[in-house]
């Protein structure tokens, strides 16, 4: 047979597109030709296929092999194609079905012995092919627990490709040869810090929760020791579990940024705290070739936490304003755009001057004035106004210490559980609405219909509008968070109390 076909997926960003692999033998000089936008690594393709069909035991023909990546103008990238190129060069060979191996997706990179390497972004490019109406995917061995968290599909786990021909009708004998892993789950297992384990801080403690509650992005500051990093990393462990849509992307995202999914999708909120040396690719997306996800993609349906907040370059964190309101992540290139999801809570921790000790008890702050405005000026306005609580912590002391280990404290399991109880409120109050969160409700909505608060409710809110204390935007958050700290509560509708204390955890203001 002359011509045969086969299919596999080309990902940009999170989504898949199905490609047909198409393979041609012609009596012209000997070669192969691949054509179809390949990016370098998917060029190389027709050295790894030669040489490890040779070393398979069945080797490519010797007349001209033209290769065809459908549809052309489609920017297709990485080795990922090197199982669906050979078995369609072979079926056009006739050494292996070609109505088989037109039946099924073909996923894997090919080492030079034969072998199949795992390939990162498996599981996308499995849900993909699933949700594009295919039932059969071949996949390395080290990928087949991955891509069989795809419900629904049938998953062909082979090591080699000599196993792969031998499955598509090959008459060759079975060779064992090691099956090459994908990598370890990286940190799945380790255990999520003890809220517990915080001493003091109630006010902190306290914004933790309703920032958890109600997805609310968080700002702390406060001097060095005061605990602000330490809080930020007990958010994640307060955060339901994932339910299962969120569950299975944020295991794609995992699976495309070449970490370990293992047997089972992820069930925790992911937390991404990049160093603040980060770049702009780095914190949202990027890359020359190959668009892949940023620490802010990598943290949705989690918690991204900026420790040092003003030390990030000003491009770094303005490029979060835009995903901030949208909650996705756009990349453009001249021809292509990827997005990827960009659902996260923001929690920015931040000294108060450049010495960090501006507002602390039992050391003097050496920076003048300016200095300090200059410092937290770097946090630009329009990303703060993006923040619903702004929280000042302060370091404890020795009599604070003394008091809170002889005293109760709050478990992570407990204050979930408050967490779990809350949301559960708001989503049974939004039921017939897009949202299931506070965070995510529209000032409209909130400002009118049956969610509308009475003035005298919102009398100290109307107050600080019209002093300029607050913008348009900064009222609606307040709002919401107010919703948050009801629901927190148990009560059905925020009165004046929980408004004041919205605007307070927002700009320090009491009522």
């Amino acid at each position: 047979m002359a011509l045969a076909r086969t299919h596999a997926v080309a990902l940009l960003g999170l989504t898949g597109a199905l490609v047909e692999v198409e393979a041609d033998i012609s009596g012209q000089l000997p070669g192969i030709v691949l054509i179809g936008l390949p990016d370098a690594a998917l060029s190389e393709a027709t050295w790894r296929v030669r040489t490890a069909a040779q070393n398979s035991g069945c080797p490519l023909t010797r007349n001209k092999l033209t290769i065809n990546l459908s549809p052309a103008a489609l920017p297709k990238h990485g080795s990922g194609f090197d199982l669906a190129i050979a078995l369609a060069c072979l079926a056009a060979d006739e050494v292996v079905s070609a109505a088989s191996v037109g039946s099924v997706v073909h996923i894997g990179e090919l080492a030079l012995d034969g072998r199949l390497r795992p390939t990162s972004g498996m599981l996308p490019a499995v849900l993909a092919a699933s949700r594009l109406g295919h039932t059969t995917v071949m996949v390395p061995a080290g990928n087949a627990a991955e891509a069989s968290l795809v419900p629904g599909m049938r998953v062909v786990g082979v090591a080699s490709l000599r196993d792969a021909a031998i499955w598509h009708g090959s008459r060759l004998e079975p060779v064992d040869v090691e099956v090459i892993e994908a990598p370890g789950e990286d940190g799945a297992d380790t255990a999520e810090p003890e809220l517990a384990d915080v001493i003091g801080n109630d006010d902190a403690i306290l914004a933790l929760q309703i920032a958890a509650a109600g997805g609310h992005h968080l700002f702390m500051v406060g001097p060095p020791g005061a605990g602000k990093t330490m809080l930020a990393a007990r958010l994640p462990g307060l955060l339901p579990d994932l339910d299962p849509e969120a569950s299975l992307e944020v295991s794609s995202m995992r699976s495309l940024s070449g970490r370990g999914v293992g047997r089972a999708l992820v069930t925790r909120p992911p937390l991404e705290a990049p160093h603040h040396t980060a770049t702009a690719a780095a914190m949202v997306g990027g890359g020359s070739g190959r668009i892949r996800p940023g620490a802010a993609a990598r943290a949705s349906h989690g918690v991204l936490f900026l420790d040092e907040a003003p030390e990030f370059a000003s491009a770094v964190l303005d490029a979060l304003r835009q995903p901030l309101e949208s909650g996705e992540i756009s990349i453009h290139r001249a021809n292509a755009v990827a997005r990827f999801p960009a659902r996260f809570q923001l929690v920015l921790a931040a000294n108060p001057c450049p010495c960090g000790q501006y507002g602390a008890a039992d050391l003097e702050c050496s920076c003048p004035p300016s200095a300090r405005r200059r410092y937290l000026a770097r946090l630009s306005g329009p990303l703060l106004d993006r923040i619903d609580i702004q929280l000042r912590v302060q370091r404890i002391t020795a009599a604070q210490l003394r008091l809170a280990a002889d005293g109760p404290r709050l478990t992570s399991q407990a204050a979930r559980q408050r967490v779990v109880t809350a949301r559960a409120a708001a989503a049974e109050r939004l039921a017939d609405t897009p949202w299931s969160l506070n965070s995510e409700v529209p000032g409209p909505w909130l400002r009118g219909g049956p969610a509308r608060l009475p003035g005298a409710t919102t009398a100290v809110l109307d107050r600080a509008l019209e002093r300029g204390g607050i913008t348009m935007r900064g009222y609606d958050r307040v709002l919401r968070v107010a919703w948050t700290v009801a629901d927190l509560g148990g009560v059905a509708r925020p009165g004046p109390e929980h408004l004041g204390q919205a605007l307070y955890l927002r700009k320090g203001m009491s009522s």
